[in-house]
């Protein structure tokens, strides 16, 4: 199962869950099981307008104990910190998976994004001075970026490989798929040198 089919699952149960919390709730702070017959079990003490979730012997059952407000607040916290991860792994754009062609016919044509990705690096490897190419396309399936790390041969010279990659396999990729723009970070490493990035 993809990442993407993961996060859905989780989301949907996470709002079910929610939504059901909710609607209980609701029902029972308006007296809906009464008035409208919803056929519930009249003893749920959430299902009583008048009665609190938890009881005064509840909520102060382990109020005295020494160890409740320190799990308490880490538990929180915990739950915090995931919840707040899990935002900003959604925020954060992987790589695509597919790339939309514009400009086709009335059925929409789609590139897997990996095929894309490996001729872009096959194409790449054939430039003078170019000993090894990594491609990932990342973003939206109509705006897709490229992200190249290009390992260069001993001595060779990292802007004219640029300007070849430049013109000739992104120029050859825009063409083929239709798209205005493929916008792309190239990562260069010259044997045996230190890493530059390169926009």
């Amino acid at each position: 199962m993809s990442r993407t089919a993961v996060n859905r699952t989780l989301l949907g149960l996470v709002g079910l869950v929610l939504l059901a919390g909710g609607a209980l709730l609701l029902a029972g702070g308006l007296d809906l099981n009464r008035r409208w017959h919803l056929g519930l079990p009249a003893d749920w003490t959430v299902l009583q307008p008048h009665h609190a979730v938890l009881d005064a012997a509840d909520r102060t059952r382990w109020r005295a104990d020494s160890w409740w407000w320190p799990v308490l607040f880490a538990a929180l916290g915990v739950v915090a910190v995931l919840a707040l991860w899990w935002l900003l792994a959604q925020l954060r754009r992987g790589a695509t998976g597919q790339v939309t062609v514009p400009d086709t016919a009335d059925v929409p044509v789609r590139l897997r994004g990996d095929a894309l990705a490996r001729a872009v690096a096959d194409d790449a490897e054939q430039i003078p001075g170019v000993a090894r190419v990594r491609v990932r396309l990342l973003g939206r399936p109509k705006r897709p970026r490229a992200r190249i790390a290009l390992l260069l041969e001993p001595g060779a010279a990292p802007g004219p490989v640029l300007r070849a990659l430049s013109d000739g396999p992104l120029a050859r990729a825009r063409e083929s798929t239709g798209l205005a723009r493929l916008p792309a970070e190239a990562r260069v490493r010259v044997a045996p040198g230190p890493v530059e990035r390169v926009r």
